[in-house]
C-alpha cells in the first residue's frame, strides 16, 4: 500500500484544560460529510470527554465513531490499548477517511508517534500531523517557568516539594512534537499577553513550526487536517525529555471521581467547583451534573480560577441523571478538602 492509500491520523495533543476536546468537536462539527472516527484517552475514572464527544448530536457521529480509551495514559499503553483500538477503526466494512486521536493532559506525543512504525500499522496508516493545544492565558500566566535555574531555585525553597514537578517537561515534549501549535483562549489576553506566549512558545522549539491564535477551539479544519507530515518518518526533528525507550509514569498524579447530587442552580455548581479548584494540588476538575428542573445536562470544566459550564445536550429519558465530576491533582492533594467544597 502506498504512503497515499494510507488513512491519515492527526494527533492533538496538550497540557489539561488547553481546550483539546473542544477543538475536536469543532472539528467534527465541521467535517462536511468526511468519515472521521476519534480516539480519546483520559487520565481518571470517569469517561466525560468521551461520552461528551459520542453524544454530540452532530450528524454523522455516533457512539460506534468514537473510541474512548479511559484510566491510563495512551503513550504508556500503546501495545495494550491504542494498537488494537486502531485496528478496530482499520477493520470496519467503512473504515474512517481520517482518525482524530485525543491524548490525554498527561500523555507524551513521541511514544505515540513511534507506534505508527509497527509493521502492524505503518502500511495503514501515517501521522498526518501532531497538533498541541496550548492553554495561552495559563502560559501567559507564568504556569510554566521559561528560566529553569529560577524554578529550580523556587524548588529548593519550598520544603513541601519533595520529588521534581514533571509539568514542564510534559509541556515542553507535547509542543517539541508538534507540527502546528494552537494557542487557544487568545481572547482571554491582550495583545501584550499574546505576544509573550507566542515567544515562549518559539523559544522552546527548534524548528519552524506554525503557531495559529484560537478562541473556543474554533479553527478551520482545513488547517489542522492534511498537513502530510508523515511524522513517524521524522522522529529526530521531534526532540523529547525522556529517550527513546526511557519509561514514563504518572505517580505524581492521582484522580478521583466524584458523585454530585441536583444542583439548584448552573452558578451555584460552578461557585462550589471554582472553590474546589483553588484547593492546592488541584490541576482539572470536569463532569457534568443536573440542574433541578432543567432538561437539559450541564456540563461543568475548570482550571484553576477559570470554571466554564455549559448544557450540552437533554438528557435521555432512560438515562440516569447521576451527576460526577473527575478531580485530577498532583499526587497527595487534600481528597476530602475537595468533597467538602463541592457539597451544596
Amino acid at each position: 500500500m502506498s504512503i497515499v492509500e494510507k488513512i491519515p491520523c492527526t494527533i492533538v495533543t496538550g497540557f489539561l484544560g488547553a481546550g483539546k476536546t473542544t477543538l475536536v468537536r469543532h472539528v467534527m462539527e465541521r467535517s462536511a460529510g468526511r468519515r472521521l472516527a476519534i480516539i480519546v484517552n483520559e487520565f481518571g475514572d470517569l469517561g466525560f470527554d468521551g461520552s461528551f464527544l459520542a453524544s454530540c448530536g452532530i450528524e454523522g457521529c455516533n457512539e460506534d465513531s468514537v473510541v474512548e480509551l479511559p484510566n491510563g495514559c495512551i503513550c504508556c499503553t500503546v501495545a495494550d490499548d491504542f494498537v488494537p483500538a486502531l485496528n478496530t477503526l482499520l477493520d470496519r466494512a467503512d473504515p474512517p477517511e481520517h482518525i482524530l486521536i485525543e491524548t490525554s493532559g498527561l500523555a507524551l506525543p513521541k511514544p505515540l508517534v513511534q507506534a505508527f512504525q509497527w509493521p502492524a500499522i505503518r502500511s495503514r496508516v501515517t501521522v498526518d500531523g501532531v497538533i498541541a493545544v496550548v492553554d495561552a492565558p495559563a502560559v501567559a500566566a507564568g504556569f510554566f517557568a521559561e528560566d529553569p535555574t529560577a524554578l529550580a531555585n523556587q524548588r529548593a525553597a519550598d520544603q513541601a516539594v519533595d520529588h521534581d514537578n514533571p509539568l514542564e517537561e510534559v509541556f515542553e515534549d507535547q509542543i517539541l512534537c508538534a507540527d502546528l501549535v494552537v494557542m487557544n483562549k487568545a481572547d482571554l489576553i491582550d495583545a501584550a499577553a499574546r505576544e509573550k506566549v507566542r515567544a515562549d512558545i518559539l523559544a522552546h522549539l527548534p524548528r519552524a513550526v506554525k503557531i495559529v491564535e484560537t478562541e473556543h477551539g474554533r479553527i478551520d479544519p482545513r488547517v489542522l487536517l492534511g498537513i502530510q507530515a508523515a511524522a513517524e518518518d521524522d522522529l529526530d526533528a521531534r526532540p523529547s525529555h525522556h529517550g527513546e525507550g526511557e519509561d514514563h509514569d504518572h505517580d505524581d498524579f492521582e484522580s478521583v471521581a466524584m458523585d454530585i447530587a441536583d444542583t439548584k442552580t448552573a452558578e451555584d455548581l460552578a461557585a462550589r467547583v471554582t472553590a474546589a479548584a483553588e484547593i492546592p494540588g488541584v490541576l482539572r476538575i470536569k463532569g457534568f451534573a443536573e440542574v433541578t428542573g432543567k432538561p437539559m445536562r450541564l456540563v461543568v470544566q475548570g482550571v484553576g480560577r477559570r470554571i466554564a459550564h455549559h448544557y450540552d445536550r437533554p438528557w435521555k429519558p432512560s438515562e440516569p441523571r447521576d451527576g460526577k465530576l473527575v478531580v485530577i491533582g498532583l499526587k497527595g492533594f487534600d481528597r476530602a478538602a475537595v468533597a467538602a467544597a463541592l457539597k451544596p
